[in-house]
């Protein structure tokens, strides 16, 4: 979880190979309306937002025991509530960082519909993640090797060999 431009697919990929689990982006999951929203600059509200995390979770509910790593911005903790109902077992890892570094990466994007402006909007937000939720915030300015290696071993701490669910 974490903002656009925190690394999520990059890590998450990485993540789900050491893992030997299934992978998702979801941002393959947002309707075609989403997409256009969010390509024009205009940040999604909840109501845009609430299928596209039911779908998420639906994914994330179907992995039963081979697992599965998702990419999903998670921002707010009523969206990580959502996916924890629809897949039960989900751990978090929030990949967090400085703005300005976010901002530069989405900025030398050219394959992806979010723009930059969006990067405020998504840090105004962002909720961390909390003591009381399952997962784990690293830094995301890492090296994703390293951001991954954090993970196994937090996982491992919890004796979740694959985990169900990792977004």
């Amino acid at each position: 979880m974490g903002v656009t431009g925190a690394g999520k697919t990059t890590v998450g990929r990485a993540l789900a190979e050491a893992l030997g689990a299934d992978y998702a982006d979801a941002d393959a999951f947002h309707s075609a309306g989403n997409v256009a929203k969010m390509s024009a600059g205009k940040p999604l509200d909840d109501s845009d937002r609430e299928p596209w995390l039911r779908a998420v979770g639906d994914w994330l509910g179907t992995r039963g025991a081979t697992g599965g790593v998702v990419s999903c911005s998670a921002l707010k903790r009523s969206y990580r509530t959502i996916l924890r109902e629809r897949g039960p077992g989900v751990w978090f890892l929030h990949l967090a960082g400085p703005p300005d570094v976010a901002a530069a990466r989405v900025g030398g994007r050219e394959d992806h519909f979010m723009p930059v402006s969006l990067v405020t909007a998504q840090y105004a937000a962002l909720e961390p993640l909390t003591a009381d939720e399952p997962g784990l915030t690293v830094e995301f300015v890492q090296p994703p090797e390293q951001i991954v290696e954090q993970a196994q071993r937090a996982l491992a701490e919890i004796q979740i060999h694959p985990p169900k669910e990792v977004v």
